[in-house]
């Protein structure tokens, strides 16, 4: 994993513009894999909407077609601080390494170019609504633009497949979640003007 590598030569912080030069070409699937990844440990409340944002920026010039990652240079400059950067890598790192035995490339629909787009229209979505403030409502589509990224960048079109049904499984349930709580808040406020 290529962020273990450079986890391991971190000595001081790490910032995201760093990250997006030591990738280089591979910079579109590896920086959605590890924001996927991040998005997926539990964070205080808030976190996923300035942790979501990249996923934003990354996907949508996925989808445009962008061939390289430009970030805003205040985006490039935000750092963690090497001890953190290096446990979030290991807690990914041994979740991902499972998925990997099983990840080959197989099936995949696309040329290279055209997959990206394709990854990155839905990863877009995914990532949109993994910044709105849902109580555990990022982890479901953070773990599917998790696996998405990991087809991508393996070509493998049956994770593809599972990837995108847990992404709509994600917004099927988040659209529950919402309607739910809009109908309580509904029902509370005509029990509250009863009594006014």
């Amino acid at each position: 994993m290529v962020f273990t590598e450079i986890a391991a030569s971190a000595s001081e912080r790490t910032s995201i513009g760093s990250l997006i030069d030591a990738l280089g070409d591979r910079s579109f699937a590896a920086l959605l894999l590890f924001f996927g990844a991040i998005n997926m440990i539990p964070l205080p409340p808030g976190a996923s909407t300035f942790l979501g944002a990249p996923m934003i920026l990354i996907a949508g010039q996925m989808a445009w077609g962008s061939r390289r990652v430009w970030m805003p240079r205040r985006v490039r400059e935000t750092s963690i601080g090497a001890q953190q950067f290096k446990t979030a890598v290991a807690w990914m790192a041994a979740r991902l390494e499972r998925l990997e035995k099983i990840i080959r490339p197989r099936y995949w629909p696309f040329r290279r170019r055209v997959g990206e787009r394709v990854v990155g229209v839905i990863a877009l979505i995914l990532a949109i609504v993994v910044t709105l403030p849902i109580p555990l409502g990022n982890w479901l589509p953070a773990f599917s633009i998790t696996m998405l990224s990991l087809a991508l960048s393996e070509r493998d079109g049956l994770l593809l497949a599972v990837g995108t049904a847990v992404g709509a499984a994600s917004l099927i349930v988040i659209t529950f979640v919402i309607g739910s709580i809009a109908l309580m808040a509904k029902i509370l406020w005509n029990h509250a003007a009863a009594y006014f």
